[in-house]
């Protein structure tokens, strides 16, 4: 198959490297499964995964030191044009295909309100600050007009935002995590769920949301405001006996002790001032290969 991107796609398919069992399954997520519309970008060693999975390459994006040569000149000759970056950069190969995927997508989510879907597909594993960088980045506003999932070997990961819910399905007692990210996320409901929430607050940092399950059949995760990273592992629980005491699904805001009416903490110092928002970072330039004829 090759690798020619349709001018005016609505979704990207973005495999990266990692364990090697994270082929593309079409039968276990159908997501996996790579549509006549869509745009395939590999970064870097994905390109391995890609090809091994039959998808046609449009992309290939890293500084490529962990690509097979043979199989770039594969993914050349099929019409995959090759952005090739330097080793000594400031952003991860996946941040910059990425960076890409939004590009070429930045047209249609504007003109379909973001609807435009990047769905990423890996081999999970590997370095802890990789797998914790990749989450953040999955889950930040840069991207947050597009519909952002993830297949990391046997885990997912959906994006809950605001006006932008989760909807999940799968065999009762699948474990599902919700984590905050970026920030505090208020409003949380959920359908669907073992342990449900209801117009709940998730501070960050909290691992109030972790190991919920399915209850078996359609589930979904709402929040106004914040984000949240919707995990699940690929595990499932055992049954375990309900809880002694009750259950309250409506967590709220702890209490803010940290300043005072007179804008002081509690130690008596000036409280420091709000962290601003730093502007994102301009990505790396690439210099684009054109494929061969």
């Amino acid at each position: 198959m090759h690798g020619h991107a349709p001018s005016n796609p609505n979704r990207v398919v973005l495999f990266v490297g990692g364990d090697a069992e994270a082929v593309p399954d079409p039968h276990a997520d159908p997501r996996d499964r790579v549509g006549p519309g869509d745009v395939v970008i590999a970064a870097d060693s994905g390109l391995h995964r890609a090809l091994d999975s039959g998808s046609p390459v449009a992309h290939v994006v890293g500084d490529l030191d962990s690509v097979d040569p043979d199989r770039l000149a594969v993914a050349r000759a099929r019409g995959a044009t090759v952005h090739r970056h330097p080793a000594d950069k400031d952003a991860t190969d996946l941040e910059l295909a990425l960076d890409l995927a939004s590009t070429l997508l930045d047209p249609v989510a504007r003109r379909l309100d973001g609807v435009a879907s990047i769905h990423v597909v890996g081999g999970g594993g590997g370095r802890l600050d990789h797998l914790l960088g990749d989450v953040l980045l999955l889950t930040s506003p840069r991207f947050a007009a597009h519909v952002v999932t993830t297949r990391f070997g046997p885990a997912r990961l959906d994006v809950a935002r605001p006006g932008a819910p989760c909807e999940l399905d799968g065999p009762a007692r699948t474990h599902v995590s919700l984590l905050p990210v970026h920030g505090d996320a208020s409003g949380v409901s959920t359908t669907g769920l073992r342990w449900p929430l209801l117009d709940g607050h998730l501070a960050a940092g909290t691992t109030r949301a972790l190991s919920n399950e399915l209850s078996g059949g359609p589930a979904t995760v709402h929040l106004e405001p914040g984000v949240l990273a919707v995990l699940r592992p690929g595990t499932s629980g055992p049954p375990i006996p309900k809880r002694p005491g009750p259950y309250d699904p409506s967590p709220a805001a702890p209490p803010d002790r940290s300043r005072t009416e007179s804008g002081r903490s509690e130690s008596g110092h000036p409280s420091p001032p709000e962290p601003s928002t730093p502007e994102p970072s301009t990505p790396e330039p690439s210099t684009p290969e054109e494929p061969t004829s």
